[in-house]
Formats: C-alpha cells, sequence, structure tokens
C-alpha cells in the first residue's frame, strides 16, 4: 500500500527547502506537500519542524 520512495535519506536541496515554505505557506496538506517533493510524510514533517514551519492536517 505505502508508495515506495527511491530516495532514502537524501539531504534537502535549497530549491526544495524553498518549495517546502511556498507550499506550507499555502496551506497545503502533508501529504500533498510530500508528494509535490517526493518525499515520505515523515520526512517532509520532520524538515518543516526544523525550520518552524506549521503544515495543515487534511480535513
Amino acid at each position: 500500500m505505502a508508495e515506495k520512495f527511491e530516495r532514502h535519506r537524501q539531504p534537502w536541496t535549497q530549491d526544495e527547502i524553498q518549495k517546502l515554505h511556498t507550499l506550507a505557506k499555502k496551506g497545503m496538506a502533508l501529504k500533498a506537500i510530500a508528494k509535490a517533493l517526493t518525499r515520505s510524510e515523515e520526512s517532509v514533517k520532520t524538515r518543516a519542524k526544523e525550520d518552524g514551519l506549521s503544515i495543515n492536517k487534511l480535513r
């Protein structure tokens, strides 16, 4: 069921971080952001916490 991510433990690029900030500010859901960045939800959640971003939960 879970999607397989080929990019296991890859460091975040500056572009990805910028995109994460943009999408989080737009109020996108965690699942959508993870898919857009081709990263796991856990990875996105961790990075957002490090950067002090809040990500909306799916409603």
